[in-house]
C-alpha cells in the first residue's frame, strides 16, 4: 500500500471511529405546545449540542399509543438511550418493559413513573411533587388568613404530578379549619381550558376566595377569566406551579400571588446527562431530584431571565 493510500485507510478508520463513538438520544414529550415543557426540551437540545450528540424529538400530542410506538421507533432505530416525559404515568410500566427487554437505558423527565422501585437501566430526573403543592397552598393560606373558599384547578388525572399536587392542597386546606374547598375541576394543565372552567364558576356563582391550580397556565386562564368578565383578579389569592416567564410577569402586575418554580432548565439538561452516562455505562443515581422553591412578590425578579 503506497502512503497515499495509507493516509486515506487511516483518515476513513478515524472518521469511522469518531462516528461509532457519538451517542444517539431519543426523546419523546408528552407535548409539544405546553410552555413548561418546551422550556424542557430547549434545554435538553443545548445539553446535547454542549456534548456532541445527536438527539432525535417526537411528539406524543397527548397520545399515549403514539408515544409507546414512538419509544418502539426509537428501539428499532438502535438509539443509545431513550428520554421520556410521559403522557400518562400509568402507562410507564410498559415503556419500561420495551427499555429493559431492548437493554437501552431510559430516563424519564418531569413526570416521575407509576412505580417507587426502578430496574436496573432505568431513571428518572425530576422534582418532588409533595413539595410543590403543598408549598403553594401553605402560601395562599397564609395570605388568605387561613380562612375562605378554595378552588382547585386540576391537571391532567393520569399525571403524578397532577395527583400529587391536589393531595398537597388538600392536605394543608384540611390543617386549617375555616378553609374549605368549594371547587375541584380539572383542566388538564390548559390556559383555555382554565378559562372556560374558571368562567363555569363564576356564573355558577360559587363563592371563591383562593384558587389554587397544579400549574402556572391554569392559573393564568383563571386570571384571564376574571378580567374577561371585569372581575379584578387581585381580591383573589391565586397560586401556581412553574415559575413560568408568563406567571412571573402575572406577578409583576399583582394577578398572580404565588407560584413555584420547577427548574425545567436543570431537569431538561439534567436527564441528557443521565441518559447519555447511561449510555456509556457510567453508574448513575436512579432518582435525581431538583428542587422545587418558593415564588412570591418579593423574590420573583430573582427567577427572572435577563
Amino acid at each position: 500500500m503506497n502512503t497515499k493510500k495509507l493516509l486515506l485507510a487511516l483518515s476513513i478508520s478515524a472518521i469511522s471511529s469518531t462516528s461509532a463513538m457519538a451517542s444517539t438520544l431519543g426523546v419523546s414529550m408528552a407535548y409539544f405546545d405546553d410552555n413548561f415543557l418546551t422550556i424542557v426540551r430547549n434545554n435538553m437540545s443545548d445539553e446535547a449540542k454542549k456534548q456532541s450528540t445527536e438527539i432525535n424529538f417526537e411528539d406524543a400530542q397527548g397520545d399515549i399509543g403514539r408515544q409507546v410506538s414512538q419509544i418502539q421507533n426509537f428501539i428499532a432505530s438502535g438509539v443509545d438511550a431513550i428520554i421520556v416525559n410521559p403522557v400518562d404515568s400509568a402507562a410507564t410500566g410498559k415503556m419500561i418493559k420495551l427499555a429493559t427487554e431492548a437493554k437501552i437505558p431510559m430516563v424519564f423527565v418531569n413526570r416521575k413513573p407509576d412505580s417507587d422501585k426502578l430496574p436496573e437501566g432505568i431513571a428518572f430526573v425530576g422534582s418532588n411533587e409533595l413539595d410543590s403543592g403543598t408549598l403553594e397552598m401553605q402560601e395562599l393560606a397564609k395570605l388568605a388568613g387561613e380562612k375562605g373558599n378554595v378552588a382547585i384547578m386540576v391537571g391532567e388525572l393520569g399525571t403524578n404530578a397532577a395527583q400529587l399536587r391536589t393531595k398537597d392542597v388538600e392536605d394543608v386546606v384540611a390543617k386549617h379549619p375555616d378553609m374549605k374547598i368549594v371547587e375541584k375541576q380539572v383542566a388538564n394543565w390548559s390556559r383555555n381550558e382554565a378559562i372556560d372552567l374558571m368562567t363555569n364558576w363564576l356564573t355558577n356563582g360559587t363563592k371563591i376566595d383562593v384558587i389554587a391550580a397544579n400549574n402556572d397556565e391554569m392559573a393564568i386562564g383563571a386570571i384571564m377569566a376574571l378580567q374577561q368578565a371585569g372581575v379584578d383578579p387581585k381580591p383573589y389569592f391565586i397560586g401556581g406551579v412553574d415559575a413560568t416567564p408568563d406567571a412571573l410577569t402575572e406577578i409583576e402586575k399583582g394577578n398572580l400571588d404565588v407560584t413555584v418554580f420547577q427548574d425545567a432548565a436543570g431537569q431538561g439538561a439534567g436527564s441528557v446527562d443521565v441518559a447519555l452516562k447511561m449510555a456509556k455505562g457510567e453508574k448513575v443515581e436512579q432518582w435525581n431530584w431538583i428542587p422545587f422553591q418558593l415564588v412570591t412578590p418579593e423574590n420573583y425578579k430573582q427567577f427572572m431571565k435577563n
